[in-house]
């Protein structure tokens, strides 16, 4: 069948096959031609990995008008509230020495940013990883160091991992990290929601197995895709969506079966169920989402920055709301209800330099890959030569 990958031919994948993509498209077109009130199939994504070679390899171009791909809450640094930005702001401003990934630090919380605090000469560095946070404290063991950590179940687990190897205890951990099933949930249940089917990030399913969607669509009876992504897993995964909604079936596939199992990776789960647990929490811009947000276990108190510093956080002055937030439709786009042009701000004056809202300071923020890539560029799919 088209939906199945990869392709091999002798002893390589091929991912990038001009005729196969065609076959692909083809599939598309055929599968969502002559819908029922004829509105194009409406089919979302969580990952800003998949936005990013979504726009880098120029599929929206090609895709036809009956099929309309949506990213939804999928870039981590986007959907960490403002709030939790304000804490390691206030941290900062402290004088403790605050490291996280580059991308974070612009994000801006109620009013300022942590680039922000570097700027009036607080102690804020960009690391690559939690790893390279942990050397940083091990350094410098007589001061504390926050390492303010965001992004999905793949990255919490590698945080995870680090406080089960029993760091120092001046390295500490402010967590901002989310988990994408929950807000799935939310986003099917929103009363504008036009999504007919999902397409779930293939490296974090590879930590959680497919088998974690199958409760939500047993539940919302929307199919789910689990995707790679190259161009042909893309593709794939774009076809198998279409096919499951022009059939009416409501279930799991897993088109990334190279590196996606139905349990996942058990020892990863046990690491990250171990040192986290989920709670309800807010998602910038997006909705209160239970068990979205996860927090240290009290076994890890030691190393909880809101634990140890409750006191400074409880007595830092309230964030002042930056100018134009309020029109920023980041939570808007994050929840696929718009798109960056439909944003007043959209490129002037919110831009890569200038950011007004977290989608534009992102790598995985759509408002910052549409700026990057220009949204949908003209291309067309030529044969390598031979």
């Amino acid at each position: 069948m088209l939906t199945e990958l990869p392709t091999t031919r002798g002893a390589s994948l091929q991912f990038r096959d001009p005729a196969r993509a065609r076959a692909l498209l083809a599939a598309i077109e055929r599968l969502t031609a002559d819908r029922a009130g004829g509105a194009p199939l409406s089919i979302m994504h969580v990952c800003g990995s998949h936005e990013q070679a979504i726009a880098r390899f120029g599929l929206r171009a090609v895709l036809p008008p009956t099929l309309q791909v949506i990213m939804g809450p999928g870039c981590p640094v986007c959907v960490t509230d403002a709030p939790e930005v304000d804490e390691a702001v206030a941290l900062a401003e402290a004088g403790l020495r605050v490291a996280s990934y580059g991308d974070m630090l612009r994000v801006p919380g109620s009013g300022r940013s942590l680039d922000d605090a570097r700027a009036d000469g607080a102690r804020v560095e960009v690391v690559y990883g939690v790893a390279e946070a942990l050397t940083a404290a091990q350094a410098a063991p007589d001061e504390p160091l926050v390492f303010f950590a965001s992004g999905f179940e793949t990255t919490a687990v590698a945080t995870a991992a680090v406080l089960l190897r029993k760091p120092p205890p001046n390295f500490l951990v402010l967590s901002a990290h989310k988990y994408i099933p929950p807000v799935m949930e939310i986003v099917a249940e929103m009363p504008h929601t036009r999504v007919e089917g999902f397409l779930a990030a293939g490296h974090a399913a590879a930590i959680t197995g497919y088998g974690v969607f199958e409760p939500f669509v047993a539940r919302h009876r929307i199919p789910v895709v689990v995707g790679g992504f190259e161009p042909l897993d893309l593709l794939a995964g774009f076809a198998k969506l279409a096919e499951l909604a022009r059939d009416g079936e409501a279930r799991v596939v897993n088109a990334f079966p190279r590196l996606v199992s139905r349990d996942g990776n058990r020892r990863a789960q046990q690491q990250l169920w171990r040192v986290f647990e989920p709670v309800g929490g807010q998602w910038r811009g997006i909705a209160r989402v239970p068990n979205g947000n996860l927090r240290l276990r009290p076994e890890f108190a030691g190393h909880d920055a809101r634990r140890r510093f409750a006191a400074l956080l409880a007595a830092a002055p309230p964030a002042r709301l930056a100018p134009r937030s309020d029109e920023c439709r980041c939570g808007d786009i994050l929840s696929g209800s718009a798109s960056p042009r439909d944003c007043a701000l959209f490129g002037a004056p919110c831009t890569p330099a200038q950011p007004v809202g977290a989608c534009m300071v992102s790598s995985e923020g759509t408002c910052r890959i549409w700026h990057e890539y220009g949204g949908i560029p003209r291309l067309e799919i030529h044969e390598a030569p031979s």
